[in-house]
């Protein structure tokens, strides 16, 4: 039998859009890797008549419910309530969780009212899930064909409860693995990338296929489903390294987290420092770089050079070449980068100038005309882009830095530095 789970998030606050569902993201994953298949996410606010509707429809259409929310003391918490009402189950109290409350709130010095005993009421029959992470203690039962599991909403506790307590549960109920890989992709549009892929995909049943669009790159996540993790990753792998061969350097990684990671492990794989001069992206290259943990093992620093002072001040750009030329140009990105270089002491620099809008700049340049630059030990490359389109100004920021560390991602590589 395969199995159709539903994620039921409880939360007016949801609905507000006040805090991401994040647990539902991370639910997917997990179940997914479980080998059980997700059909619908479902949010609904702190209202009895609406959970029970909600309820209700999932029953009638899942044999796996999971509910994220709703079990702490307070009068809007009516996760249990609801379920156990539309199961026909009464609530009763857990000793032994009523007991960890008490614990809970002696050691963490907060005041027990007699409201924080109603989260030791469970619904009858239920297998208790012991909340290690907080107080409300999640649960699970079966009524009717269907698994009923829930977790409390607050993401550090959803998660562990969900990987060490919900997932033993539920591995008796998979059917299989689903593995994946992702590739990540950087110089390819979505569409580009769909329309070479468009019949392959169609034809695909296992392994399968799909195309991503992030904000400047584009992904392609390969997924198969097995008996056995390894069953999975013979069906994988061949096809991982097929793409792979097929769009080449525009590849910058397979279940990498950024293109700022591989950067900063190339560096570390060789021993190298880096550097940042910036003008249109205003300190973003230098923030996506330092927000990647042990980045200053390889990262020296950052100039964010945004008048022509700084840039001839700081970084010893010729006046000369900013009165012929503009800010805005190549012979100024890579006077830029290898004023960064020296000035930081590192062995790479990367530097970036543009107009970012909401205008064109007084030499004239479009919005979207940008020049990033690489400074290395054998000479300096500079990267024209004419990134057009509408004068957003966070795109554009974006656009140029995935361009400005894709250049230390080939160099660090040994891959050609244009296509």
């Amino acid at each position: 039998m395969s199995h159709k789970v539903e994620i039921l998030s409880v939360g007016t606050e949801l609905l507000l859009g006040s805090i991401a569902n994040t647990d539902a993201q991370m639910l997917s994953q997990g179940l997914s890797a479980l080998g059980l298949n997700v059909f619908w996410h479902t949010v609904v606010g702190d209202n009895p008549q609406r959970a029970r509707e909600a309820v209700e429809l999932a029953r009638s259409r899942a044999d796996i419910i999971i509910t994220t929310g709703g079990l702490g003391p307070t009068c809007d918490d009516l996760t249990k309530n609801v379920l156990a009402e539309v199961f026909g189950k009464k609530l009763v109290y857990h000793q032994e969780s009523l007991e960890r409350i008490k614990d809970y709130a002696r050691v963490t010095g907060r005041p027990l009212t007699e409201n924080n005993f109603q989260q030791a009421l469970v619904p009858e029959g239920s297998t208790v899930l012991v909340n290690d992470w907080g107080s409300a203690p999640g649960c699970a039962f079966e009524a009717d064909g269907v698994h009923v599991i829930m977790l409390p909403g607050p993401p550090s506790e959803c998660r562990p409860m969900f990987h060490h307590r919900a997932v033993p549960y539920l591995q008796a109920l998979s059917e299989g693995v689903i593995a994946s890989h992702t590739l990540k992709l950087f110089g390819i549009g979505e569409s580009a990338m769909e329309a070479q892929l468009r019949d392959e995909m169609n034809a695909m049943s296992n392994p399968t296929l799909a195309p991503y669009a992030k904000e400047g790159e584009c992904e392609l996540r390969v997924t198969a489903k097995a008996p056995t993790q390894e069953e999975a990753q013979a069906l994988l792998l061949p096809k991982v390294e097929e793409l792979k061969a097929r769009f080449g350097a525009l590849v910058y990684g397979v279940d990498v987290p950024s293109l700022e990671y591989v950067v900063l492990e190339g560096l570390k794989a060789r021993g190298l420092t880096l550097g940042t001069a910036e003008s249109c992206t205003g300190g973003l290259i230098a923030k996506r770089l330092t927000d990647v943990s042990g980045a200053s093992q390889v990262f020296r620093g950052g100039v964010v050079s945004y008048t022509n002072e700084v840039k001839h001040g700081v970084l010893g750009v010729p006046q000369a070449l900013l009165d012929q030329y503009g800010a805005v140009s190549e012979p100024v990105a890579r006077a830029m980068a290898e004023g960064a270089r020296q000035a930081l002491g590192c062995d790479l620099a990367l530097a970036s100038t543009g107009v970012a809008g909401p205008d064109r700049d007084d030499r004239g340049n479009e919005v979207g005309t940008m020049f990033v630059a690489i400074a290395a030990p054998d000479g300096t490359h500079v990267r024209p882009l004419h990134l057009g389109g509408r004068p957003v100004r966070g795109r554009l920021r974006t656009q140029t830095a995935h361009h400005a560390l894709d250049l230390a991602r080939r160099w660090l590589s040994g891959l050609p530095l244009e296509d």
